[in-house]
């Protein structure tokens, strides 16, 4: 399954929105830098979906805000 979304990092606040179907809103804590941002991303979205982060991956967008996430 592949997703959209956008992230926000340097947030306050951890979470993970649902915007519409198959496009998610996250806030994560982390940096951008030296992909931290990217880490916690995978790490919410494991974490929302009950599954191990192994089983995601970006696909595209490792610098942008707005990523592909494929969940297999």
């Amino acid at each position: 399954m592949k997703i959209s979304v956008v992230v926000r990092a340097n947030s306050k606040v951890e979470k993970v929105e649902e915007a519409s179907q198959g496009s998610y809103r996250i806030w994560v804590k982390e940096p951008r830098k030296g992909g931290r941002a990217n880490a916690a991303v995978l790490r919410a979205l494991g974490a929302h979906f009950g599954i191990p982060v192994s089983r995601i991956a970006i696909k595209s967008g490792h610098t942008s805000s707005r990523k592909i996430v494929e969940i297999v």
